[in-house]
């Protein structure tokens, strides 16, 4: 079978096809490739399909997307190339450290009524429109019954799945569910927006429709929908759905918010479809290395392992039009050496590293009166920590490509001065992560999906490793917060300890929401989940305007130890910015200007 990568590019090959006959008139165009050929072909209609995954929002503004049709490598005038670490710098995990960009704008002045950031609505109607069209017309087509159910199923997934990102972004939207023409009315085509409830419970009914018409792990093709990926996505949709309802308000009519009264049934559905995906036996957590940190890491380099339920499939080579998908993953979060001098985009915060809890539960919090009056060796500092700290964070000493990773700024000397440059006795006074080009950053860097086989010393290298739409133990997750909502906390602690019993840290004896939330922060950090989980639980007003540190490792000369200075304030004087308004973002008067049917979000 095909895997969804080795069509990618077939959509864009069928333009140049033609009808090989020896009268010109009867010729079909050169440049056009007919619905008649198009759903009699099933190279050609799988071909059709794909144009919808290579403009899908999955693929743009929050991972990497299959490929960019518009010019071959990345869209310059979108978040296209940098979604993925977009996503982690307006949390609370990490900072933009060497591209200023979209995010910096964001945590210095919230969102403005013009949206600009992570935007998913002209793009996302133009896929629906594919989608429909795509429904439509194979539903009609000459195909094998059990072909055509499954690839409209597909079609159907993809549909709910594009609402989804929309929802969470604008609160209800305008659910098209038919291929506009032309030709319609303007009531068919200036549609209004429908309930935030309205669309949830589209999404999770899409699910229950398609499940058993698709494939199960087995028989799916890579990258393609399967049952679990419509359960995982059905999960994950109902517990947004209970956390806004528990949490949220109803505003605008409905526009946004559902009412509280139905968390409980939203939970139960998160719950049910977990616990579907588990009784199925096709997934399970990836424990296959005895090395703790490594089996983390493995989890995001090993393709197709049994975690895997959905995933955007990547390979080394460039986004050309000669077929390679490859993504810049590796180039711009590595340590050095790197071909532009920088690397370490997404900077943990030092909050983000102490979230880390020790081996044996205790909290991983250091006391910064404590952590400025000493000399420390890397081992006295992050000795003992949850291996899923060096599996996703890299620091000072940190192996990395047969060497260490050296973060350290400034040298003390034998007489007590601090050097800040050049080098004493052959050591230098700053270490290679340390640049003029690019600033010094938190002292942290992601090491999540990295691969350290790598070589990011070519221009723009590219990564290989697969993005993950959906894993098992964001399910397990997803199952215990729905679990402890609905009062089950012996589930909810059963699944949150085969998470941390995987990591390798000491089980909890009980659990609260509290912990399920932080388990979410270390399990999926740089994930992209932690921005949207702050929104839905309607925290992110408390927890993202905070002004959060780094660390300066400074070398003593005589120890080989390390001085550790907290970079306080490290966002700067004013904390980065989160209004109740950005609880949604705004239509925005473009928008309503092309369609006075549609309504703006709540103070904006």
């Amino acid at each position: 079978m095909k895997s969804l990568k080795s069509i990618l590019f077939i959509s864009a090959s069928v333009l140049v096809l033609s009808s090989c006959t020896d009268n010109l008139l009867d010729r079909e165009p050169l440049n056009i490739i007919s619905d008649s050929q198009v759903y009699t072909d099933k190279t050609l209609a799988d071909a059709k399909l794909t144009q919808a995954y290579t403009q899908m929002c999955v693929m743009i503004n929050e991972c990497p997307r299959l490929n960019n049709p518009k010019n071959g490598y990345w869209e310059t005038t979108s978040d296209d190339w940098n979604g993925p670490f977009i996503i982690n710098e307006i949390a609370d995990e990490g900072v933009s450290n060497w591209i200023k960009g979209q995010s910096s704008t964001v945590k210095g002045s919230g969102i403005s009524n013009s949206g600009g950031i992570l935007e998913w609505w002209e793009d996302a109607y133009e896929v629906n429109r594919i989608l429909n069209e795509f429904m439509e017309k194979m539903g009609n087509s000459s195909f094998a019954d059990a072909y055509k159910k499954e690839r409209i199923a597909e079609a159907r997934f993809l549909r709910a799945f594009n609402y989804f990102y929309m929802v969470k972004r604008y609160g209800g939207v305008p659910l098209v569910l038919k291929a506009q023409m032309p030709t319609d009315s303007e009531s068919e085509l200036y549609v209004s927006r429908n309930t935030e409830k309205e669309v949830y419970d589209f999404i999770l009914s899409e699910m229950d429709k398609i499940v058993t018409d698709l494939p199960a792990r087995a028989n799916t093709e890579l990258g393609r929908p399967s049952r679990g990926a419509a359960m995982a996505l059905k999960a994950r949709a109902a517990l947004y759905a209970g956390s806004i309802a528990q949490f949220g308000k109803v505003q605008s009519g409905g526009l946004l918010g559902i009412e509280s009264s139905l968390a409980k049934d939203y939970y139960q559905k998160c719950y049910d479809a977990c616990k579907q995906i588990t009784n199925w036996g096709e997934y399970s957590l990836y424990d296959s290395d005895a090395n703790k940190t490594q089996n983390f890491k493995n989890v995001f380099l090993k393709k197709n392992n049994s975690e895997d339920i959905m995933v955007i499939q990547h390979d080394a080579t460039q986004r050309t039009t000669s077929g390679g998908n490859g993504w810049i993953w590796d180039f711009f979060q590595c340590p050095h050496p790197q071909a532009w001098g920088a690397g370490n985009q997404n900077a943990p915060y030092l909050e983000m590293a102490e979230a880390f809890e020790h081996i044996d539960g205790t909290p991983g919090t250091l006391d910064k009166t404590t952590l400025e009056s000493k000399l420390w060796s890397m081992d006295e500092l992050w000795g003992n920590k949850d291996p899923r700290f060096y599996a996703t964070i890299w620091t000072q000493d940190t192996k990395w490509q047969n060497r260490k990773v050296d973060f350290h700024n400034g040298l003390i000397l034998p007489d007590g001065t601090i050097k800040g440059d050049g080098a004493y006795q052959g050591v230098a006074a700053a270490g290679d992560q340390y640049i003029d080009n690019y600033s010094y950053g938190t002292g942290f860097g992601v090491m999540k999906y990295l691969d350290e086989t790598h070589d990011n010393t070519g221009e723009r290298a590219t990564s290989s490793t697969d993005y993950i739409l959906f894993r098992y133990g964001e399910v397990l997750l997803n199952y215990a917060e729905a679990a402890f909502e609905l009062g089950k906390t012996t589930d909810a602690l059963d699944a949150i300890n085969k998470i941390r019993s995987r990591a390798g840290i000491a089980a909890l004896s009980t659990v609260n929401r509290e912990q399920i939330r932080h388990e979410r922060k270390v399990e999926l950090a740089f994930e992209g989940h932690r921005y949207w989980d702050l929104r839905r639980w309607r925290i992110a007003k408390d927890v993202i305007p905070v002004n959060r540190s780094g660390l300066r490792y400074i070398l003593d000369y005589n120890t080989r130890k390390y001085q550790v200075k907290v970079l306080e304030n490290y966002d700067g004087v004013t904390p980065p910015v989160f209004e109740n308004r950005n609880y949604y973002f705004p239509i925005t008067p473009s928008r309503i200007s092309n369609n006075k049917n549609l309504v703006e979000n709540p103070e904006y």
